[in-house]
């Protein structure tokens, strides 16, 4: 029997299964029905015989697993003993045995030995079940004590939420003791929905009963559900107080229990699991095949396929529909009975944002999205039909639309909040409800194309927005209040004219095509937001008098082509912000000091501010000024600025960075912070440490909230840094990483991201509990190798790492398991010499490293709260160094 070992992990069941399957060879004669027996327990043996092997890797496993584990090790010893005991007698009996009366006593013999293993062989299978029931059992009284499990499903209107949450439904129910599935709504009647709940799960109409309290439903729920397994959908929640209400009818001590939620919102989602053990699922729009086979399935028969003069087009409607289920079945709709020709799919992809509220086949997908929208208060629908001056897919940045609404004037200081804070809370809200969407660029939003289709008909609806949006098209009334280019026009003087008659009401011009022949800026004298972003062709003839516009408060000319600003832009005396950047100018004209309303300024590394910049006492955001590229005049007014909040620096002439200059740059930077400085960004190339920072800083900047210096990396971290007890967001370029440097950043109380680059150090770094980081819930590290061991970042979400494609197991070196609330992994992939399929084999290795990762988590029992599935990703292409 060699290689049946016997050991402390699986008894003998190795030992039994290479005799049992010696038994089923011919010589030992067995039954087919004991045969077929042995064949089954050999199986089950099997499995066992695996389970044990992995059970004894846990170093302390489950007091009932490990009595489960000795009763099997028990029995395995036992049958070996009883089948050793058969073979030995029938060895012993086949001896030749002589005379007739010696053959016919062996035969009695053997065909009881062969009954006998039979009965032991049905006996052993029998125990077997016992103890496994027994297991089983025991399990169940344990789970009897845990938690029911949460999945919250969320994601905007028309993800198909409702229809996902419903199948898994339908599927499981009849599994549990009792379920329901009931909707919530925005605006709910809470004695109705407890009603609903008590009704199914009761099997009883409690609709009509008398109205009593909440409380009292509550508790009669409650109790009813305690010591039974119940599966409940509640679906579409939009507020958090509602689901507060609802989770104190599920008992407690209801035993493998599952609650699925529904929600378009990412606060609710998280507050369904925080109560209780469970993770949040994002439901993810459709990829383009299962879209295109969404699409097809409801317009073709099942055998018949897109013809191919309809399948180009096909495509560019699916993409607008950007797998939203229920704007492709919407869609679809429209199409069903129409001529299939591109002409026609031609003008349904061209129509679709007007066919939303002209079209009967679309009212489903119009009264989901208007769920959204009726919610939303006063301020928060402005700012979202705003967004209907944007084309499609445009990329939006997050700090320019908010600068636009102040403008607008749909924002306004309150109390000690600023409007840009104001304006900020209202961009989260709408992110929060999922009305517009980070893009792969953290930086960069953009807005689903059918909400953009549905905003846009809700905009023309109430003349809030007029576009311009194809040679023959122009969507919106003749009397303009936001007017949006986004086409050429050849002749715009007429043309435009011609289409919207009275342009001297508009409040906003946004240009987003190419050269358009526009109307003098005299037509348009009660403009606040002029736009000319992006417009390579803009000429100063352009924006001849622009000085006239007397209430414009926001201007972008960022990369257009002017080369100067005129000297009348000294008379915009509202202006609040203007952004110059990535232009060829040099200069900025000594009229911009004039402009004492400018908060904003955004100008260019290569752009020199002028003499007299202290006049400007209302600013409160510079960018990007290179510092040593200015006179020491001008570094010692800037430091005047007491109203300034975010300040953007660069230090890039090494000639002109003299000793005396640097230290007017940290004089001025300790002015700064004395002030109300909040944010603050260097990049340097000057190889001098942190000369150009005050050190020691003192006193603090204690108000400052961001920290970001890069470039040339600083020998060590500062120590005032460990000061400042407001900071949430700090990006540090470093030579190295050491305890101390750990210390000082992971003592920072309201830390909530970190990026440290340490681009030319490689050896491993272990962060371990003892460093804080008690809030961090981001964490960017470029160059070491990070460790993490037990209780070290214990809220972390993100995690992005700098991986070498030829070492991709080191994220798995990094004990990853260690940090109990990591939602997702992003790694920048370097290697040394292209090789495609290096990444190729690290992109599988770390997608594997994350799969052992979740096991890990699921193996030790943690609970994820409010953490979503834990993935890897790679936000950025391969680089090679």
């Amino acid at each position: 029997m060699e290689g049946a070992i016997v050991s402390i992990a699986t008894g003998a069941l190795k030992p039994v299964l290479m005799k049992l399957a010696t038994l089923l060879c011919n010589e030992y004669m067995i039954s087919k029905e004991v045969h077929k027996e042995i064949e089954t327990l050999s199986s089950e043996l099997t499995a066992i015989h695996s389970f044990l092997l992995k059970m004894s890797e846990e170093e302390n496993p489950d007091a009932q697993d490990h009595a489960w584990m000795m009763d099997v090790r028990e029995l395995s010893y036992d049958i070996e003993d009883i089948i050793d005991e058969f073979m030995v007698r029938v060895d012993d009996d086949s001896a030749n045995p002589d005379g007739f009366i010696s053959k016919c006593k062996n035969s009695l013999a053997k065909m009881k030995t062969r009954s006998r293993i039979a009965k032991a062989i049905r006996d052993f299978k029998s125990q077997i079940t016992k103890v496994g029931d027994r297991h089983a059992s025991n399990d169940g009284c344990e789970s009897m004590q845990q938690q029911p499990k949460v999945i919250s499903i969320v994601g905007f209107g028309g993800l198909g939420k409702t229809t996902l949450a419903y199948q898994v439904y339908q599927e499981l129910k009849g599994k549990f003791d009792c379920s329901a599935f009931l909707s919530v709504s925005r605006n709910p009647n809470m004695m109705r929905i407890l009603r609903t709940i008590l009704s199914e799960v009761a099997q009883r109409d409690y609709a009509l009963t008398e109205d009593g309290y909440e409380q009292q439903l509550i508790i009669k729920i409650s109790n009813f559900l305690s010591n039974k397994r119940y599966l409940i959908v509640i679906d579409d929640i939009w507020k958090v107080e509602i689901w507060n209400i609802i989770k104190g009818a599920f008992s407690m001590s209801s035993q493998c229990s599952k609650i699925i939620t529904t929600t378009r919102i990412n606060d609710v989602a998280r507050s369904c699991c925080s109560s209780f053990s469970g993770h949040v699922y994002n439901i993810r729009p459709l990829n383009m095949v299962h879209s295109r086979h969404l699409f097809h399935r409801r317009l073709f028969n099942s055998k018949e396929k897109c013809p191919s003069h309809l399948e180009e087009v096909s495509d560019q409607i699916l993409k607008k529909c950007d797998g939203l289920p229920l704007a492709i079945i919407a869609i679809s709709g429209l199409l069903v009975n129409k001529p299939m020709t591109k002409d026609q799919w031609d003008h349904v992809k061209n129509s679709i944002g007007s066919a939303l509220e002209r079209n009967p086949s679309v009212d489903v997908m119009i009264s989901i999205l208007s769920l959204s929208y009726y919610d939303l208060p006063p301020h928060l629908k402005t700012c979202l039909l705003h967004l209907s001056i944007f084309p499609e897919d445009y990329l939006i940045e997050k700090d320019d639309l908010i600068l636009r609404w102040i403008a607008e004037g749909f924002v306004h200081k309150k109390g000690s909040y600023t409007s840009f804070e104001l304006g900020e809370m209202c961009f989260n809200e709408l992110a929060n409800r999922n009305l517009i969407q980070r893009c792969s660029n953290k930086d960069d939003w953009k807005v689903h194309d059918t909400i953009l289709d549905f905003i846009i008909s809700m905009s023309i609806k109430d003349n809030f927005v007029t576009l311009v949006a194809s040679p023959d098209q122009t969507i919106g009334t003749n009397k303009v209040r936001r007017l949006s280019l986004q086409i050429g026009i050849e002749d715009g003087n007429s043309i435009l004219q011609r289409r919207l008659s009275d342009l001297s009401h508009a409040r906003s011009l946004d240009v987003f095509c190419y050269q358009p022949k526009l109307p003098s800026l005299l037509e348009f004298r009660h403009l606040r937001v002029l736009s000319f972003r992006y417009c390579k062709w803009l000429k100063s003839h352009c924006i001849a008098n622009i000085g006239r516009l007397f209430q414009l408060r926001y201007l972008n000319l960022k990369k257009t082509g002017l080369t100067e600003l005129p000297e009348e832009i000294g008379c915009l005396q509202n202006l609040e912000t203007l952004n110059v950047m990535d232009n060829h100018m040099v200069q900025l004209p000594q009229c911009i000091t004039r402009l004492g309303n400018l908060m904003h300024l955004f100008i260019g590394n290569q752009i020199q501010l002028p003499d007299g910049i202290a006049k400007m006492q209302a600013l409160e955001t510079l960018q990007a000024v290179d510092l040593s590229k200015h006179s020491s005049n001008i570094v010692k007014e800037l430091g005047q600025l007491k109203n300034l909040r975010e300040l953007n620096l660069l230090i890039y002439d090494y000639d002109a960075c003299t000793e005396e200059h640097m230290k007017t740059i940290a004089s001025c930077l300790l002015q700064l912070g004395t002030y109300n400085l909040r944010r603050l960004n260097i990049m340097t190339s000057i190889i001098l440490g942190n000369i150009y920072l005050p050190d020691p800083w003192c006193p603090a900047p204690l108000k400052l909230e961001g920290l970001d210096i890069s470039g040339s990396p600083m020998p060590r971290v500062p120590t005032w840094i460990g000061s400042l007890v407001n900071l949430k967001r700090l990006g540090l370029a470093l030579e190295g990483v050491n305890c101390e440097d750990l210390s000082i950043i992971g003592c920072l109380p309201s830390l909530l991201q970190l990026s440290l680059r340490v681009p030319g150090y490689r050896d491993s770094l272990i962060i371990s509990g003892c460093y804080g980081f008690s809030c961090l819930r981001d964490f960017c590290f470029i160059g070491q190798q990070p460790i993490f061991t037990a209780g070290s970042m214990p809220r972390l979400e993100l995690l992005i790492l700098n991986i070498n494609a030829s070492k991709p197991e080191t994220v798995t070196n990094a004990a990853l398991e260690n940090l109990p609330c990591l939602m997702t992994v992003q790694y920048l992939l370097y290697q040394y010499n292209k090789n495609d399929h290096e990444i190729e084999n690290a992109e599988a290795a770390l997608k594997r490293a994350a799969y052992t990762y979740l096991n890990k988590r699921s193996k030790a029992s943690r609970q994820d709260g409010q953490c979503s599935r834990p993935q890897a990703s790679r936000p950025w292409p391969a680089m090679h160094n």
